[in-house]
């Protein structure tokens, strides 16, 4: 990159921020021969360099306006805005073009594209010049006023087009909605009973409808509105009610911010005559309204406390964009150079009023800033108050966990040592130590701990209680659902379901082919529960690992469901069939080694009627939250197909994915479960359930549970919109069946280092002491110097023996152990909380 050198951009440029880079337009002419000029426009992007604090040229170029007749060439307007077709922002230059020789005005709309080549977009003549205010929007489209009424003309239109109704005090603007996006607003006159009156009303480019604009803005402030800025819109039902939140600046120098259409705070400003708004975002400190007003003023207002932080003077233009690449955005304020002509970057400054700031300015010319109020500190000092406090008490939780680990480790050790030195162990009582016991105690212990864990915490059954059973039918299959409750404490595995036919209807019940699958489910919350351990019951902590204080939470749900084919059942008009759940129970915490006894469960019966109606309310309506419904989830989760995609776009954002899948036709969100995106499209074939889980900006996976057409079909569509850089790589164990197994080998791997490490240590510290006395051979007692040896000998042995008995461990050693355990423990947690998150359906 070079250093900014502007040349024929000096004079009055015109400026635009994308992508972290700022872009320069202006418009000279050159001569094409001896006898002709033509005229050009010009650009050169600049981006910042921290080092040096200064902005060196990135790219430049130029595109030929007008020819060998000689002409009048100006830049009307500037904005970076959304390109539709290629759905990026894009900078856009509105060109305007009068020849000497005929009449009339030519306009040209240019814009820059990612290979940095000036393109034209559209084109079109008017018989006048606009100098009203014109506004190019997302499009793009470009709307102006002349002699009181409103024009467009965007690439969907493809001509200069007039709105049809009349308004005066026009107001445009731009709603983030789906459909409809580019507005105007204005005062529509009406004569009732001979009384002339006013209305404001709204009027949406794209299609043509009007609509109540006193739900944007109240009817006293259309008239003196100067510019205004939609933070967000929605619809909130079928009818068509629109929410929103507005900001504007008015004439009367204040800045106003709206909710639904009514006044929410009001904030006096220091200028007047206010021309643009923009958001600023800075991250985590909050969001920015940078307002440029006439005569180069700029003032820059909290969003949160709608209170002003700075305010400049003396700004030929303010850009906002992420000029650093560190995630949040920044403002660049240029200010006008009065005595260095053609040089207008010799004084700006870079800032987000949160930290960064970079100038390039005299001191004693600094813009002026106003200190924040004594309420702002209060307000900071309490929110660091807070965060150190929490701070605190997580930090105390995680040493009392690492100081029972240690606990329990050192006490592992030294019952593996005493079980290879055939030494009687002793055990100190569990709890002592906090611990739920993986041995058995005495009796006397159990009768403490029972009746602890009576007072302590309602009775739950070891074994499985039924909460509810269901049915449902799609297509040719029928799937049969239970919902358990069960005590965490004791691991249920190996869960199934099987569907039994009525005995009454042969001599002997027939067991029916299924396909079972494992939901879990939130645990129902108690009422002693407070909420900080609400989602320690989401993610029940494995049984040896949990203390006491966690008792009250060993209470889990899930859901199993059962697929099966129809046909085999509709051997009549009515059948009824037994529901079996099959698991396995392990009683005690070596249950690793121990053989699993089976047991079975009694469900209940469901009655199949093929008369009856199969559509389930989750396809009529999604919109509701009911169990019906989560059930329904349920049955079309068991029954549909389910594939993983990872999807990594390391030049865009994947931020609109979302928004995307909603667009497509028959696309509904189930309530009852919101990150769940349900396609009915045309019947039960045509069912498909998406979920969208966005990892990072740049990084999301997506799941798809539907028929294998139907899946490739889609992720056509979707290849299509995504941008060429991204990959998609589809994820193995998609029913969670490989977290499962990462989940056992992290167990065993656990278990096997655990004996390591005290095998290892013994080992080496016998081998240590042998090496310390010596390996001499036993010499013949002939003589008193051999009897003597003998003894020495003997002496040694019985020494050798007693520190075998109760070994010295190096502390080096055994720190370089245990970090070790530590390791391989916390891989093995992981494991497991990867393993649940496979199988929790919400």
């Amino acid at each position: 990159m070079e250093r900014l050198q502007l040349g024929d951009l000096c004079q009055n440029p015109h400026w635009l921020s994308v992508s972290g880079k700022i872009t320069l337009f202006n418009c000279k002419r050159t001569s094409a021969t001896n006898e002709s000029e033509r005229s050009e426009l010009v650009f050169r992007s600049l981006s910042f360099e921290r080092q040096d604090n200064t902005f060196l040229k990135a790219a430049d170029g130029a595109a030929v306006i007008s020819g060998k007749r000689p002409s009048h060439v100006d830049i009307v307007k500037c904005k970076c805005t959304l390109n539709v077709q290629k759905r990026a922002i894009a900078p856009f230059v509105l060109v305007s073009q009068k020849s000497e020789r005929r009449e009339g005005f030519q306009y040209s709309l240019f814009t820059l594209s990612s290979s940095n080549l000036l393109e034209p977009c559209i084109q079109f003549k008017l018989p006048y010049q606009i100098r009203e205010s014109v506004s190019i929007l997302q499009g793009p489209t470009v709307l102006w006023s002349h002699a009181g009424n409103v024009f467009y003309t965007s690439l969907q239109a493809g001509e200069v087009r007039q709105i049809s109704i009349h308004l005066s005090h026009i107001v445009a603007g731009e709603l983030p909605l789906l459909k409809g996006q580019i507005f105007i607003l204005g005062l529509q006159e009406q004569c009732l009973n001979n009384l002339s009156t006013s209305q404001t009303l709204g009027y949406f480019v794209e299609n043509g409808h009007a609509f109540d604009g006193s739900v944007i803005l109240p009817h006293p402030y259309v008239c003196i509105t100067r510019c205004i800025l939609v933070l967000s819109a929605e619809r909130v039902d079928d009818a068509g009610v629109l929410k929103s939140a507005v900001v504007a600046a008015t004439s009367n120098q204040q800045l106003v911010y709206f909710e639904n259409g009514a006044v929410k705070d009001v904030l006096q400003l220091p200028f007047e005559q206010p021309e643009d708004i923009q958001v600023v975002n800075t991250g985590r400190s909050g969001c920015l309204f940078a307002i440029t007003f006439h005569q180069g003023h700029v003032c820059a207002v909290w969003k949160e406390t709608f209170q002003i932080a700075s305010h400049w003077s003396d700004v030929s233009s303010v850009l906002v964009d992420d000029f650093l690449g560190c995630g949040s955005d920044q403002m660049l304020l240029v200010f006008k150079d009065h005595g260095a002509a053609g040089r207008p970057l010799e004084r700006f400054l870079l800032t987000d009023l949160c930290g960064i700031s970079y100038a390039h300015c005299q001191d004693d010319e600094a813009p002026k800033t106003s200190p924040p109020s004594p309420e702002n500190y209060l307000l900071t000092l309490q929110a660091l108050e807070s965060r150190l406090q929490s701070g605190l008490s997580v930090l105390q939780e995680l040493q009392r966990e690492v100081r029972v680990k240690e606990r329990v480790l050192q006490q592992s050790v030294q019952a593996l040592t005493d079980v290879v030195s055939e030494r009687e162990t002793a055990l100190t009582q569990p709890e002592q130590e906090g611990l739920i016991a993986l041995w058995d105690c005495d009796d006397e212990s159990k009768e403490e701990a029972s009746d602890d864990k009576t007072q302590g915490m309602p009775a739950v059954s070891s074994k499985p209680q039924v909460d509810k059973l269901w049915h449902r039918i799609a297509e040719d299959r029928m799937i049969v659902g239970v919902i358990l409750t069960t005590d965490s404490s004791i691991p249920v595995a190996s869960v199934s379901i099987s569907i039994l036919t009525e005995t009454g209807q042969s001599s002997t019940p027939a067991v029916i082919q299924t396909q079972s699958q494992v939901f879990w489910l939130p645990a129902p919350s108690s009422s002693s529960s407070s909420s900080s351990s609400s989602s320690a019951s989401t993610f029940p902590e494995p049984a040896t690992k949990r203390s006491k204080q966690h008792n009250d939470l060993n209470t889990c749900r899930l859901a199993v469901t059962a697929v099966t084919r129809l046909t085999p059942l509709l051997n009549s008009g009515c059948v009824k069939c037994c529901v079996m759940l099959h698991y396995v129970q392990r009683q005690d915490a070596f249950a690793l080694v121990s053989n699993p006894t089976p047991a079975f469960l009694r469900c209940g019966q469901v009655a199949l009627d093929i008369r009856s109606d199969f559509q389930t309310q989750l396809l009529k309506t999604p919109e509701i939250k009911t169990d019906e419904v989560k059930e329904d989830l349920l049955s079309l989760m068991a029954v549909l197909d389910r594939w993983v995609f990872h999807i990594d776009s390391p030049d865009h954002s994947l931020g609109d994915i979302d928004g995307w899948i909603q667009k497509r036709v028959g696309c509904k969100r189930i309530e009852v479960s919101p990150q769940y995106l349900l396609l009915n499209s045309s019947g039960p074939s045509a069912l498909m359930l998406l979920r969208w889980h966005q990892i990072t900006p740049f990084q999301g996976e997506l799941s798809v549970y539907s028929s294998q057409l139907q899946m490739l079909q889609f992720l056509d569509a979707l290849l299509a919109f995504l941008p060429v850089s991204c990959s998609v790589q589809p994820l193995r164990g998609t029913r969670g069946q490989g977290a499962a197994q990462i989940f056992s080998l992290a167990l065993e791997k656990e278990v096997m280092s655990l004996r390591d490490c005290a095998s290892l240590l013994l080992c080496v510290e016998e081998e240590e002491t042998r090496k310390s006395l010596g390996h001499e051979e036993t010499p013949e007692p002939a003589s008193a110097k051999g009897l003597q040896r003998c003894r020495e000998v003997w002496q040694r042995d019985v020494e050798r023996s007693s520190m075998r008995l109760s070994p010295l461990v190096d502390v080096g050693r055994y720190r370089r152990l245990t970090q070790s355990m530590f390791e391989v423990q916390l891989n093995g947690d992981l494991a497991a909380l990867l393993n649940i998150q496979r199988t929790l359906w919400s």
